[in-house]
């Protein structure tokens, strides 16, 4: 199995169902070129029986990406996982923290932190299958557990099989009696457990998740663990991400300014419209690019009411674009703070 680079931070945005599908990677890699961006959850049964190239077809330009997985049927798991790998994908994930009632009716997601043993097999199973990275993305437990026992007995385990990388959401997962939507925001974070696990693993890559609002929030975790990944913060307000490559992977260039990230966006979109995608299919992925500026309101609402429309194609971006520039917000962070961008 192929190691993860451990000199470089693990920086990357989480998988969102319904929200990090292929043109909101692409989008995202427009604002960063070296962040990691992961697939939503794919179920074993959809990638197995469904239509393959919707689920898994991804722009070359998205790498680095990593397939997540939903499952727990070790063959299965393998099958996928080698899957995934001939698709080039560059890491496959295995899902152990959705706390969905669809998935744990199928037996897969937060429910198998109850399952080591389980987890375990899959790992190993999806591990001989493939020679990319096979992690883990798991939440501090479920329920009752005791977190302080359970956590590192499961990452231990997890270890045992090979896993050199271990994403974890800093929240335990309320499997009975709180909503999906509930479970984002109880019970508390707790970062400092994350951190331990880092010290009593400090031989396994550990990544934090959960409530990291910002690069200087990531930044900071930093300090205790290996990686931080984001998760509705960078996707409500993406350009949060603009400074990533200089921060973190030592980019020398200024960030990009949001007009250029939209007209760079532009072609790929003409590419999927002549394909049959429909306009609003990629634009409500960026519909948060100008949160927090002048003109942010009326960029989303050009978007919103034009995009749906018959025919509706690239214009419908240039005129949004339009609309907001006229306010002035046409800078990249550098600039912001006094620094120009050679012509």
């Amino acid at each position: 199995m192929i190691e993860l680079d451990r000199m470089i931070p693990h920086i990357s945005v989480a998988p969102m169902m319904e929200w990090t599908d292929r043109h909101e990677r692409y989008f995202l890699r427009l604002i960063s070129c070296h962040i990691r961006l992961y697939t939503e959850m794919i179920t074993v049964g959809a990638m197995l029986h469904g239509d393959r190239d919707r689920l898994l077809g991804f722009d070359d330009a998205e790498h680095p990406v990593a397939l997540q997985l939903g499952g727990s049927d070790p063959a299965a798991l393998a099958q996928c996982a080698k899957i995934g790998a001939d698709w080039g994908y560059d890491e496959i994930n295995l899902n152990v923290g959705c706390p969905s009632d669809r998935v744990q009716s199928g037996r897969f997601g937060a429910c198998l932190m109850e399952e080591p043993d389980l987890v375990a097999r899959c790992i190993a199973a999806m591990a001989t299958a493939t020679a990319v990275p096979v992690t883990v993305k798991c939440r501090l437990g479920i329920d009752d557990q005791q977190v302080e026992e359970t956590l590192p007995r499961f990452i231990q385990q997890m270890a045992e099989v090979g896993v050199r990388t271990v994403i974890v959401h800093a929240r335990k997962a309320w499997l009975e009696g709180l909503s999906p939507k509930e479970n984002r925001d109880i019970p508390p974070l707790d970062y400092p457990l994350v951190y331990a696990m880092k010290q009593r693993f400090a031989d396994l890559e550990i990544v934090i998740n959960g409530g990291i609002p910002d690069l200087e929030a990531a930044a900071q975790h930093l300090h205790y663990v290996d990686g931080a990944m984001l998760g509705r913060a960078a996707y409500q307000n993406p350009y949060v991400l603009a400074s990533c490559d200089q921060r973190f992977f030592g980019a020398h260039e200024l960030p990009k300014t949001r007009r250029r990230i939209v007209e760079e966006f532009l072609p790929y979109v003409d590419r999927n419209l002549a394909a049959g995608v429909p306009l609003h299919a990629m634009t409500r992925h960026i519909l948060g690019l100008f949160n927090g500026q002048p003109g942010a309101r009326r960029w989303r609402r050009t978007l919103s009411e034009n995009a749906h429309k018959p025919g509706a194609d690239t214009d419908v971006i240039r005129m949004a674009l339009d609309s907001v520039l006229a306010a002035g917000q046409d800078r990249s962070p550098s600039e912001r703070d006094g620094q120009t961008v050679p012509a």
